[in-house]
């Protein structure tokens, strides 16, 4: 699994970062693999226009907002099952 933390790492993307590892590692998940991605060119490519965003496995699934825990591991555990 590929967890993609996209955003120019304002304080929101570290946040974002911050909460996704904790989820990921609560979760049990050690395979997941979190990249920053700070290039502007690599952001514009997924059409995220406002970040910071959390991409997983290709797939935008949040934007222009720091989820909560809660939400990053529903959705991580949501990608898993459709994985299954």
């Amino acid at each position: 699994m590929k967890l993609e933390i996209l955003g120019s790492g304002c304080t929101n993307c570290k946040k974002l970062m911050a909460v996704t590892e904790e989820a990921v590692r609560e979760l049990g998940i050690e395979d997941a693999e979190l990249v920053k991605v700070e290039d502007f060119a690599q952001i514009m490519a997924y059409g995220v226009m406002s970040t910071p965003a959390l991409v997983i496995d290709g797939e935008v699934v949040v934007s222009g907002k720091v989820p909560s825990k809660a939400e990053v591991s529903s959705l991580v555990t949501t990608a898993l099952a459709e994985q299954g």
